[in-house]
């Protein structure tokens, strides 16, 4: 009886050290939240990149509405914002690549001036709660009277076409950086997607960057070829912007950038924008049933170019009623500061920072849409990062740069 009463007794305090080990786990990682969402609260967070203005040209849409589990649905909304505590986002006024004639630049440039515009309508529509930004003191004004700050990126210099004077247009519109190409290669530039053309940035493209330094414009060299990117920091006049893409050596994907590009943009004083669209994060499986669908939904729709509002909203519908029916597996959270971690150690603390992607296919297990951004600073805070670290990832690493290209055209 007494060593049934002992093994008893022996179990019971395993079970109860046990306890107070999953009692101590919890409480410690209670205090880590606790941690992460007072520093992510202090913190002026800027995403770089999303693309939600495709969904302005919808009359229908309302910036104002939580679309959290709704369909179709969209990433980035004010209360998404509100809620996740984004202080600032870049709206990349977006226009895919097409034809390079006097017709297609035409067609470009129409385009992108209706996502202007449509920006500038959500906008006026809500004033009170968000605003455009100009420049980097904005963030901060815009903080301290409780609205979110609004900056646009013109992603793709295809609209600018031929005219460098567009570069200025774009800049008095708002756009504060200029993503050099997109997919395929353009007049500016070869796109890490496309074959070699220039060979890197060529004559014309020389003179656009030289325009979007004077103006104060930053150059954004995500979605241009290696060649490219090397261009653009010797070219540039100040530091250059990645503003959504990740490490090479963690996912090899041309979009992103290698060790050695790593080094060289910290070298330039640049930054990164960490993106979280899934398969630049983590190197998807083959999926061939969603390719074959997303590929004859694209040729349903012409490429989605030169569509009415009611193609535009129908394609919408269906290319996300395809992945409900063929859902993609998304990297995590912790995928993302793998990333991060990886470009600190190569490039350094004050050469990263976060650009999402969301809308235009960014989104991972933990971060799918603008309301759970606080959930990337408590990863951040799980690893050790400080206080300073964090507010430097999430807006201070950017802004530097900002001010460096406002600096620079400020004395030209």
């Amino acid at each position: 009886m007494k060593k049934i009463t002992a093994a008893f007794l022996l179990i019971v305090l395993i079970l109860l050290s046990c306890g107070q080990s999953v009692y101590s786990s919890n409480t410690k990682e209670k205090k880590t939240a606790r941690k992460a969402a007072r520093i992510h609260a202090k913190a002026l967070t800027i995403d770089s990149h999303n693309d939600t203005p495709m969904w302005f040209t919808d009359s229908t849409f309302n910036f104002a509405e939580d679309h959290r589990g709704k369909r179709p649905r969209n990433r980035v909304d004010i209360p998404g914002m509100e809620t996740g505590g984004l202080d600032a986002a870049f709206f990349a006024v977006f226009v895919g690549q097409g034809e390079r004639s006097e017709t297609g630049n035409k067609r470009a440039f129409d385009d992108a001036m209706r996502t202007f515009a449509a920006i500038d309508k959500q906008l006026e529509l809500h004033s009170n709660r968000i605003e455009k930004a100009t420049n980097s003191k904005n963030a901060f004004k815009l903080e301290k009277q409780g609205k979110k700050a609004l900056y646009i990126g013109l992603e793709n210099g295809y609209p600018i076409g031929r005219d460098v004077k567009n570069v200025a247009l774009f800049h008095k519109l708002g756009a504060r950086y200029i993503t050099l190409c997109h997919s395929r290669n353009n007049d500016i530039c070869d796109s890490a997607n496309d074959t070699t053309e220039h060979n890197g940035v060529s004559a014309f493209g020389k003179v656009i960057i030289a325009e979007i330094n004077r103006l104060g414009v930053m150059v954004d060299v995500s979605h241009v070829s290696d060649k490219s990117f090397y261009d653009a920091i010797s070219l540039s006049k100040t530091p250059v912007i990645a503003s959504h893409s990740c490490a090479r050596a963690l996912c090899d994907n041309p979009r992103n950038l290698s060790d050695d590009m790593l080094r060289a943009l910290a070298k330039s004083g640049g930054v990164i924008q960490m993106c979280i669209l899934s398969s630049y994060v983590k190197t998807p499986l083959p999926y061939p049933q969603r390719d074959s669908a997303h590929a004859a939904l694209r040729v349903k729709y012409r490429g989605f170019k030169d569509l009415s509002e009611e193609e535009m909203n129908e394609a919408r519908k269906e290319w996300y009623a395809i992945d409900d029916v063929f859902p993609q597996e998304l990297a995590a959270v912790s995928d993302v500061v793998d990333h991060i971690d990886h470009i600190v150690k190569i490039a350094g603390i004050k050469h990263v920072g976060i650009g999402t992607d969301f809308d235009g296919g960014g989104a991972v297990i933990g971060c799918e849409y603008a309301a759970e951004m606080g959930n990337i600073t408590l990863e951040l805070v799980r690893r050790g990062y400080t206080a300073r670290q964090i507010k430097m990832i999430w807006g201070k690493n950017l802004l530097r740069v900002m001010r460096s290209t406002e600096k620079y055209a400020a004395n030209m």
